[in-house]
């Protein structure tokens, strides 16, 4: 039986139950001089000689432990049993929970905080690089007082220092010990075919302003610990981590890259078209950026930022957990006029636009997600979410507890606010640091908000509303187009629109699928740029309103009993589709938005589980969501 789905050009395709004939071929045969028959041509399997990526990858490129600076204040979780946990074991959490995932991820990066790496760990234990200080004698003094007014108040003031222009404590052979002790874990957890442990840091600059950059390295402990990480105290300034990376690069022969993240809280610089002094962008540095930020982290915990109601109103579903009152620290209320370099769509537009002006697209990136938890847990499905920080972890009030304090209470943000997200999905060959850093680096990406939903994605020329049809779609999409992260070739001879390819299955601890979408930006001949979200494949028998408008799939959620039935809404979905407004001189991109029915969010399990009633403005639903990296078209 064929379930069939509608799609945008008003033609029925459905998913066939089984690969038909044409999608493969059968061997041939031919007699032996004995009469019997041997294989001449093996080609009945289709499985048989495949050479792209078949199974996605899960994992998380952003995870703080203990060993940050600002994590290690509370959370007593180490970078070992972060990996256990990720591998899939149960561990317990700082305050005592049992903890463990739905299911093991893929891949991990603990991506630990670069300033004085270590540093509270070290203090704890009484390391002796760090006890020769003054400061870091008072300091593991106050932290093992067992005065807890003390112990805070220290903290408080070691997560201060970290804005200053030097570190309180300076000690490079305690962030060498450090380092190496880590990259010997990542080493001892690493187990190619079934667990990636990928070494990195997080450089976190400009305090408030979250210019932040998660930095991984493709290669083992030997090649990692010809370096140390990176900071703020080096440098606040990105364009001075690019070139960091590209001396290590050089004189090492390592390959990195750095992943920005929380462009929703850098006020306006994440994306803007200045140099970090404010004077016009480079060429030069415009391809530095290209060079190593092939990816974008568009969804975690902080906050959602693939795209914003203000800059795309005519998309009802832009406005997802966002975080847009302030900057990061809360020291600088939000301007309309900020949002524009913030987000990640935003950004692709105006990557076409500079490299019209410069010859070069410095915000050409793949999108990811990951969970900045500072708990060492990489949980953020909606009903196993530990939070942020340990702080925060699960209880009965966490969802009115402060989870961000501001000097204005206006830009404090509470623990309902958290959003439990996100993860990375990776199309690679195999499960190894070298295939999944190498499909990073082509962006064979996506990003989703915490559900697992698979989500393959093709450009080309030549895809008909047959291809719809395989039960196979790598196979043809690789063959007749490129993947997620890719560019179109050079047009045919023909000025015709291109095709896509776009399958989604969902999550099966998740919702069932709403809907599809393919989301265009282009650049006119003026130089403006333009945004359009077209609704491609959808489930049930809806139909577009006279505003071209798909109606909302419904919800089947019950709040009180944090459940839903999965009767509305698809299972898969796959479609081709054209873009019916394609201009060959104009410059273009493409990405796919996968959206899940209505679920319970975290809170509503927390309500349940602890018995509390919550207030009104608290939301209770969600809808899940996955975000390909985009295709580009250049004329």
């Amino acid at each position: 039986m064929r379930e069939t789905r509608r799609v945008a050009s008003g033609l029925v395709v459905g998913i066939a139950g089984a690969m038909s004939a044409s999608a493969g071929s059968f061997a041939q045969y031919s007699p032996t001089k004995d009469g019997v028959a041997a294989v001449a041509k093996p080609e009945y399997s289709p499985y048989a000689g495949r050479n792209f990526p078949t199974r996605v990858l899960w994992g998380d490129t952003h995870l703080h432990t203990a060993v940050s600076v600002d994590a290690g204040t509370m959370c007593r979780v180490g970078q070992e049993d972060a990996f256990r946990f990720a591998r899939g074991e149960e561990i317990t959490s700082t305050f005592g929970l049992r903890a463990r995932l739905s299911r093991p991820l893929d891949f991990l990066v603990i991506s630990d905080h670069a300033e004085m790496y270590g540093l509270m760990p070290q203090l704890l234990s009484g390391d002796p690089e760090v006890l020769s200080t003054d400061t870091g004698k008072r300091w593991s003094t106050e932290l093992q007082s067992g005065d807890q007014d003390r112990v805070f108040a220290t903290a408080m003031e070691i997560v201060a220092s970290l804005s200053g222009d030097t570190p309180p404590i300076r000690s490079d052979a305690a962030v060498r010990n450090a380092w190496q002790a880590y990259t010997a874990l990542a080493d001892k957890y690493n187990e190619p075919g079934r667990f990636t442990a990928l070494i990195g840091y997080e450089w976190t600059a400009i305090g408030g302003y979250n210019l932040h950059r998660n930095v991984i390295y493709r290669g083992d402990a030997s090649v990692a610990n010809r370096s140390v990480p990176y900071s703020q105290f080096d440098s606040k300034n990105p364009e001075d981590l690019w070139r960091h990376l590209a001396a290590i690069e050089r004189d090492t022969g390592a390959e990195l890259l750095a992943i920005p993240h929380n462009g929703n809280l850098s006020n306006g610089r994440m994306f803007n078209v200045e140099t970090f002094d404010g004077k016009p962008l480079t060429r030069e540095l415009a391809e530095l950026r290209a060079r190593f930020e092939k990816l974008v982290e568009v969804t975690q915990i902080k906050g959602d930022g693939e795209a914003h109601p203000m800059l795309s109103p005519n998309d009802e579903f832009a406005d997802y957990e966002t975080w847009d009152r302030s900057n990061l620290n809360g020291t600088e209320a939000k301007t309309p006029g900020m949002l524009k370099w913030e987000y990640a769509r935003e950004a692709l537009k105006t990557g076409l636009a500079l490299e019209r002006k410069i010859g070069v697209n410095p915000f050409k990136f793949g999108m990811i997600g990951s969970t900045d938890s500072h708990t060492a847990l990489t949980a953020v499905e909606e009903d196993n979410f530990f939070g942020k920080h340990s702080g925060v972890e699960p209880e009965p009030h966490r969802w009115e507890h402060v989870v961000i304090e501001a000097p204005d209470p206006a830009f404090t943000i509470m623990g309902w606010q958290q959003a439990a997200s996100g993860y990375a999905a990776v199309w690679a060959t195999e499960n190894t640091r070298e295939a999944v850093f190498d499909a990073m680096k082509r962006k064979e990406t996506y990003a989703t908000t915490g559900t697992r939903i698979t989500v393959r994605f093709f450009g080309g020329w030549d895809f008909a509303p047959a291809d719809a049809e395989t039960r196979l779609p790598a196979a043809i999409g690789y063959a007749k187009g490129v993947p997620m992260g890719g560019d179109l070739p050079v047009a045919p001879g023909a000025k015709r629109a291109p095709s896509f390819l776009v399958a989604a299955m969902k999550d099966p601890y998740s919702g069932n699928l709403d809907r599809i979408q393919i989301v265009k930006g282009w650049l006119d001949a003026a130089g403006d740029t333009h945004e359009k979200v077209y609704d491609v494949v959808w489930s049930g028998d809806r139909e577009p309103g006279a505003d071209g408008k798909l109606p909302p799939v419904g919800s089947t959620v019950n709040v009180q009993k944090a459940t839903w039935t999965n009767t509305i809404g698809a299972p898969e979905l796959i479609a081709t589709w054209s873009d019916p407004n394609f201009d060959a001189s104009q410059p273009a991109f493409y990405y796919a938005r996968v959206i899940e029915i209505p679920t319970p969010r975290w809170t509503a399990f927390d309500a349940l589980r602890f018995d509390v009633k919550m207030t009104d403005n608290v939301p209770m639903t969600t809808q899940e969501r996955a975000y390909t990296s985009p295709i580009w078209y250049t004329p």
